[in-house]
């Protein structure tokens, strides 16, 4: 689709998909990217931790994604020509298990001032409804909606939280996605998954970008990455892409800009990051 009606559909149902951002072979060589990762950090928790949150930060091959132009280019054309990445965070299920995420609103705990925001979720695998693609409410950006926590141990959110209104299932959108296929949503849009009934993983990366306008709600200073355009506001400390994968500057980095991120997500206490 084109920028206009790329811009047009996603202010209408708060999503537009299926965006194509690169072949199903590139996909393909991510996914075995992250997975020889994942081998090799297999006993190491810190370093798997970081697969959950700000991944970009200490893994090259994220950080190249994140700044690919048939990513940015979509992106742009929704939040315009400056844009920072805020968190790149792996959402991960594995076939046949029963994790589940319920309706949600991102923004309701991410402690940010304004909604000049949107997240690229990019399919590495096939996400089917029997894999437990993500699914959406066209429209539901334009409320603000009061969120329950459940703390049930299937729901992969961070406090099993979960809209405090009844979303009618005739009204979900299925978004399916072909590995090297995007979708964009709004923080606002009601969003779940169901488990991963499939023989393969569901893997999925989600690009958090946010425009230089905005900032942390409790005047913090974040931390985020320059990907297109200029940053003219200072409102976050500008992080840069690793040079290998996890060396010791890139570390840093990312323990910093956890920190920070998770004093918002945490303020309320949790289990780990929101997940999709």
């Amino acid at each position: 689709m084109n920028p206009n009606e790329l811009k047009q559909r996603y202010d209408r149902d708060g999503f537009a998909f299926p965006i194509t951002v690169m072949s199903e072979e590139a996909a393909a060589g991510y996914r075995t990217q992250l997975e020889a990762i994942e081998a090799a950090i297999a006993d190491d928790k810190d370093k798997r931790r970081t697969l959950r949150r700000h991944s970009s930060l200490v893994l090259p091959f994220v950080d190249e994604i994140a700044r690919l132009p048939s990513v940015l280019d979509p992106v742009e054309a929704v939040l315009g020509p400056d844009i920072l990445v805020l968190d790149t965070p792996f959402f991960i299920k594995e076939p046949r298990t029963p994790h589940f995420v319920s309706w949600h609103q991102d923004l309701h705990y991410w402690g940010l001032d304004q909604e000049d925001e949107v997240t690229a979720w990019i399919a590495l695998s096939p996400a089917t409804v029997e894999s437990g693609c993500m699914r959406f409410v066209a429209g539901s950006h334009r409320q603000v909606v009061a969120h329950n926590d459940t703390y049930d141990e299937s729901n992969l959110l961070t406090r099993g939280q979960e809209l405090a209104v009844k979303v009618d299932d005739k009204d979900a959108v299925d978004v399916v996605l072909a590995p090297g296929q995007m979708s964009l949503h709004h923080g606002r849009t009601f969003h779940a998954s169901n488990p991963n009934r499939s023989n393969d993983r569901r893997i999925g990366l989600a690009v958090r970008f946010v425009a230089p306008t905005m900032r942390q709600a409790d005047g913090s200073k974040g931390v985020a990455v320059l990907v297109r355009g200029e940053d003219r506001h200072g409102n976050f400390e500008l992080a840069e892409p690793p040079a290998a994968a996890f060396d010791d500057r890139a570390l840093a980095q990312h323990r910093r800009a956890a920190e920070i991120r998770n004093a918002a997500l945490f303020a309320k206490g949790g289990k780990d990051s929101p997940a999709s």
